[in-house]
């Protein structure tokens, strides 16, 4: 198949979560195979544990267009593989880039937007949420004005956004999403932001906030540093 020919590429980065990948792989399988025009998907194994990678192996002989080394799809979908953002969430960031964005991104935060979660996890994620509103405001003030949730794990680029963007990254930490925003703006790409349905019923994660919060000021400070650099050019 041509490189031309790929309507949309999903992009899936996954890192260990073996007890539930079968079957959020069954449901990015069912939506890939389900689309009228030429679909990939991309699983991008991040280090998982033995047992997620050789799921993951497993799974690439399943479709003809798994595992791909690199995207080439017209629009190119980046969304997290707990499936948090229904897949079809990614119908909408689609249908931003087809309205003439560049970049399209979830934002969480929206009055539009919507939150389905288990009660017993309210109050680890109400603090999640505080620290997060928190660390935007700073990005907001030092990067990124105007954008309101640099953070969600749904986003979609169009070829010629993704092909400027990606290779100019240099973080890969927390910062990773802030940087590819930069990079962004800093090239006049049209960021939307966008409403977004978002289902919370996973164990809450071992995020180290007061830990972690100094790795995101370093990271806010390369990116600047970089800049400043040119590296960004």
């Amino acid at each position: 198949m041509a490189e031309s020919a790929i309507h949309l590429s999903v992009v899936v980065p996954v890192r260990n979560g073996a007890d539930r990948l079968p079957a959020h792989l069954d449901v990015l399988r069912r939506y890939v195979c389900a689309q009228a025009r030429p679909t990939e998907l991309v699983l991008v194994d991040d280090h998982s544990e033995p047992g997620a990678a050789r799921l993951l192996a497993d799974f690439a002989g399943t479709l003809p267009s798994t595992t791909l080394l690199t995207a080439r799809g017209a629009r190119r979908v980046f969304t997290d593989a707990d499936l948090a953002y229904p897949v079809a969430e990614i119908d909408a960031m689609v249908r931003e880039l087809d309205g003439g964005a560049d970049v399209a991104i979830a934002c969480r935060v929206l009055p539009e937007s919507r939150y389905l979660m288990s009660p017993s996890f309210f109050h680890y994620l109400y603090t999640r949420h505080v620290m997060s509103r928190l660390f935007n405001r700073v990005v907001r003030i030092a990067l990124l004005p105007g954008i309101l949730d640099t953070q969600a794990g749904l986003k979609a680029f169009t070829a010629r956004a993704a092909q400027l963007i990606f290779p100019r990254l240099t973080v890969a930490g927390f910062g990773f999403d802030v940087e590819l925003l930069y990079i962004a703006r800093k090239h006049g790409l049209e960021v939307r932001q966008a409403a977004v349905q978002y289902r919370y019923d996973d164990e809450p994660s071992t995020v180290r906030f007061a830990a972690d919060a100094a790795a995101m000021l370093r990271d806010l400070a390369r990116i600047r540093w970089n800049d400043w650099r040119g590296r960004y050019a």
